[in-house]
């Protein structure tokens, strides 16, 4: 007989069924989603339904020995979990009840559903069909007459009826087989768990549960993921995935394991912050997700003046749990002291990367506010300082656009020297450093090292390879750009700004099918992406394709009414397609919007390239050599430039920037 036959693979109890062979508990047909250590306190309450498991041998089943865990807090946030799975609670339980200080057991009904071996006629002793049954029972406690029951014939006994001996030893049986099937379970899981285990190398943090019960929190549980993520990003053995892709899962009850499948990591922290009064408290856990295995869960609390601590605390447990191999460097910087916090100063810093990470102009412009709130309340605040290099790094770049080359480039720079004064590895300051040197100074030497000193002080910052892929598409290094964005992209996989960057490095490098298709995946995330329509269009016109080009560009500039940069592209291709008329109202467009905001002359320039008014073109092209202009940097591979390129001024231009073919 097939093995598998002595083993009952569904345990039933009111709506819900255990699938012990495939390790699912399911509702109604519906897989649930349960994690290693509810699933096996679930099996060993129905291993000793009635009966009580103490919280001794629930710590022995589930945390071998030698595993590090805050036990009280770690079974209590199982158990949690298992009941909400169950739809249970503690004050009226129908499946689970709690026997204070003592552990719980599993008060329902269950039933056993039957397998082939049960359907036999019984014709032999019962130990001879499942010798193992009565010997596991009667470990479990089960008494000797149930164990080895009179109705089955042995040397010493009068067989009864069948059809009584049936029933009772088809009882028995279940008995016998719920009992092994759940141990067989258990000691394979601890078995795998243990021969499978291997080391973590890349990780995912998801987004820390704000349990304050006030929704207005929400920023504060998403600062201290920020943080968490940035603590353990400088780990340079480990990948750590980015934070926006991280947060795409908040509130969203995916499995783990197919979160880290389509991640390819091999561990997952997830946890929670509450916050009360001036203490946090943070709660998180370590799953291995080859053995689905919690190999690690704690607490920490702190003031709020100590939380720079508290993080360096959750980041080290994690570090130590999984035999990363630390450098020197990662060693000094994990057992460094942070110095004290204000707490006000990291609220507002907290509220500037929430508005920082929307993106958009509005959000820049709020979080601007925020970090330089936070710089005014503590001087000596790094991250202050970092933050408001970033928002300056980019209002004056193409993108954005919104203040003056001259201005923007000051402000960044001072910024990020004094928060790499404060503290000299920072990465994302190195980060907006190196971006000042390449948008604004255009010392290409200066941002080459800057990006590069900027991937060794944290190689998991995505934000410094996407720059840093920049900076070598515009020295004409298409391959290496390429190359570099695709690293982000490895650690920011769900980061619409990371997948539009490669369209839009793959249409500069002239490859226009790939980028067409990566700009089309990037507009399936998100329809009203203004920059993928813009670069969609100028691929189209590239294509010689203009109705389906200023198609594309119109929807850009609908989205995105006001930009500079849109208006400039749908100028461009007015021009092209000899709708003399509509290039014109843009360019007057353009000269109104300068009178009210700062509007780069490298945005004229393109517009009267696209009418072939190549002595304006390169009029206005001067202006913004003179301006700054940041979309001058990537002179050398821009496609739209190209009908200026046997222009003799144009070609002293690239001289002067250092940008010659």
């Amino acid at each position: 007989m097939d093995p598998a036959a002595h083993t009952a693979k569904l345990i039933r109890f009111g709506v819900f069924e255990i699938d012990l062979e495939a390790a699912e508990l399911r509702k109604q047909g519906r897989k649930i989603r349960l994690q290693e250590q509810p699933l096996q306190i679930l099996l060993l309450l129905l291993e000793h339904r009635g009966g009580l498991v103490n919280r001794d041998e629930l710590r022995h089943a589930l945390w071998p020995d030698g595993t590090f865990v805050d036990f009280d807090h770690s079974l209590n946030t199982a158990v949690m979990r298992l009941r909400e799975a169950l739809g249970d609670s503690p004050e009226n339980p129908r499946f689970i009840e709690t026997v204070p200080k003592r552990g719980y057991r599993f008060i329902a009904p269950i039933d056993v559903v039957a397998t082939p071996l049960l359907e036999r006629p019984v014709q032999m002793h019962l130990e001879a069909l499942v010798p193992e049954a009565a010997l596991t029972m009667r470990a479990a406690g089960v008494p000797k007459e149930l164990a080895e029951p009179s109705g089955v014939a042995g040397p010493d006994r009068k067989p009864q009826s069948v059809q009584k001996t049936v029933q009772r030893a088809g009882i028995i049986a279940a008995g016998a087989i719920l009992v092994l099937g759940i141990t067989a379970y258990s000691i394979h899981k601890v078995n795998a768990g243990k021969a499978n285990s291997q080391r973590i190398t890349s990780l995912i943090v998801l987004p820390l549960e704000n349990v304050s019960g006030d929704k207005d929190q929400d920023y504060f549980a998403d600062g201290m993921t920020d943080e968490l993520i940035a603590h353990l990003a400088k780990i340079r053995s480990l990948r750590i995935i980015s934070r926006t892709t991280a947060m795409a899962y908040k509130d969203n009850r995916k499995p783990l394991s197919e979160i880290a499948r389509d991640l390819n990591v091999d561990g997952v922290v997830e946890g929670t912050v509450l916050r009360a009064g001036n203490r946090v408290r943070i709660t998180a856990e370590l799953v291995q997700v080859s053995t689905d295995r919690q190999i690690w869960a704690e607490s920490y609390e702190s003031p709020e003046g100590d939380i720079l601590t508290l993080q360096g605390q959750v980041a080290s447990a994690i570090v130590n749990q999984i035999s990363v191999q630390l450098t020197p460097e990662d060693q000094k910087r994990l057992a460094s002291s942070p110095r004290p916090l204000n707490p006000e100063a990291y609220e507002d810093y907290l509220k500037g990367r929430y508005y920082w990470n929307k993106r958009s102009y509005e959000g820049i412009s709020r979080a601007i506010e925020y970090f330089e709130a936070a710089t005014k309340k503590d001087p000596t605040y790094a991250l202050g300082y970092a933050g408001l290099a970033d928002c300056y790094s980019v209002v004056g770049s193409t993108i954005v656009g919104t203040m003056s080359p001259a201005e923007a480039g000051l402000k960044a720079k001072a910024a990020a020297q004094k928060a790499l004064e404060i503290d000299s590895s920072l990465g994302e300051a190195e980060t907006s450093l190196a971006s000042v040197s390449f948008n604004y100074d255009w010392d290409w030497p200066a941002a080459a090292s800057g990006f590069q000193r900027a991937i060794e002080l944290n190689p998991s910052y995505a934000t410094a390879y996407q720059r840093y892929s920049l900076y070598l598409m515009a020295m004409g290094r298409a391959q290496e750009s390429v190359e570099e964005i695709n690293v982000a992209r490895q650690i920011d996989p769900l980061s619409l700004s990371i997948k539009f960057s490669l369209g839009w490095r793959l249409y500069m490098a002239r490859h226009y099918k790939q980028a067409f298709e990566q700009l089309r995946n990037t507009l399936e995330m998100d329809p009203n992406f203004a920059l993928a329509h813009l670069v969609l269009g100028e691929i189209y016109e590239q294509q010689g394709n203009y109705p389906q080009a200023i198609e594309q560009l119109q929807k850009a500039t609908a989205i995105s009414p006001n930009s500079p940069l849109m208006l400039a592209g749908l100028g461009h291709a007015y021009g092209g397609a000899k709708r003399t008329a509509e290039a014109r109202a843009v360019l007057n467009q353009l000269m109104e919007q300068s009178k009210k905001q700062y509007v780069a002359p490298f945005y004229v320039a393109l517009v009267y390239a696209g009418l072939s008014e190549n002595e304006k073109a390169m009029d206005w092209l001067e202006k913004a050599y003179e301006d700054r202009s940041n979309g001058l940097v990537f002179i050398k591979v821009d496609p739209e430039l190209d009908s200026l390129r046997s222009n003799s001024r144009f070609k002293e231009l690239q001289s002067k920037m250092h940008l010659s073919e």
